[in-house]
């Protein structure tokens, strides 16, 4: 059976079961969720100034068994590579990130491969350094956006830094996803969602609204493209192929700062409305149907 597990700002990571709060494991901060692979496991990361990483056995509840320092000051989110074996975690606050090897129970094995910035952005308040926002494993590298310096980083399982890819100054590059070589990136701070397909470059903007957008959650699902688009508080699809806008539907809250897709369902994490609103995808688009849970401040959407 499936569960929703819900984390944030709140008392701890909230687990929903048919509509109804199944239980809450109390832990801080736990903004940024990830599921082993291939085994009974969730990983939280805990957003604080001295930064934690904690795995839970996942059953109908969820049981700490272990615990690392982030490395960082407040750790945003949490991957894992397709075997299992490695873990990686991005820091906002100072753009460390970390990789630890995992054990055969999912457990923190080994000293931590710990990978630090140097660098700006033009937007002085927003880019005075560098801000580690998310961490992908793709084609056997470990590739990191940086929103303070415009990158999306990459390195060897060994920690050796290969060139980054080098986004637009000023865009603040958030989430992003792979497509085998095609390259999906949403723009924090310029609004918009770039495709990087070679020489190729595209970039669109994230919202048709008006007035500013800080896109935050970007995921490809079969042909499409989806983001969250906090201000607008819409999530916006687009055609992976050219990022040909597809539609725009309100998220029936504020600030949708993440989401999770499974099925034909899609979860909306909307944290200053302290609601998480389930769609049903139709064709690709997400239509409401009329399933709210209430979570205070919630920030990450996980279905294990």
């Amino acid at each position: 059976m499936k569960h929703l597990r819900i984390g944030g700002y709140g008392p701890g990571i909230v687990t929903i079961d048919d509509g109804k709060e199944h239980g809450l494991a109390r832990v801080t901060a736990p903004s940024f969720l990830a599921a082993h692979p291939t085994l009974p496991v969730l990983y939280a990361a805990g957003e604080l100034e001295r930064g934690w990483l904690t795995a839970f056995e996942a059953t109908s509840e969820l049981t700490p068994f272990d615990e690392r320092p982030s490395e960082g000051h407040s750790p945003c989110h949490v991957a894992l590579d397709p075997t299992g074996r490695l873990l990686a975690a991005a820091n906002y606050g100072d753009g460390t990130a970390v990789v630890y090897h995992l054990d055969e129970r999912g457990a923190f094995a080994g000293e931590p491969l710990v990978l630090r910035n140097e660098g700006s952005g033009p937007d002085a308040e927003r880019q005075e350094g560098p801000h580690a926002h998310q961490c992908v494993f793709h084609d056997g590298l470990l590739h990191v956006s940086d929103l303070g310096t415009d990158e999306i980083r990459r390195y060897r399982p060994d920690g050796t830094r290969l060139e980054p890819i080098m986004l637009s100054p000023g865009t603040g590059p958030r989430h992003f996803a792979f497509a085998g070589d095609r390259l999906y990136v949403a723009g924090e701070l310029d609004g918009t969602v770039t495709l990087i397909d070679g020489e190729r470059r595209t970039s669109v903007p994230a919202s048709r609204q008006e007035g500013a957008n800080a896109p935050s959650h970007l995921q490809l699902d079969g042909d499409f493209v989806y983001v969250a688009n906090r201000g607008p508080n819409t999530v916006s699809v687009l055609r992976a192929g050219d990022l040909s806008h597809v539609a725009e539907v309100p998220t029936g809250g504020d600030w949708p700062r993440h989401f999770a897709i499974d099925g034909e369902h899609m979860y909306v994490a909307n944290q200053y409305a302290n609601t998480v609103t389930r769609f049903t995808l139709r064709d690709g688009v997400p239509a409401p149907d009329g399933e709210a849970y209430e979570v205070d401040s919630p920030a990450c959407v996980l279905v294990m």
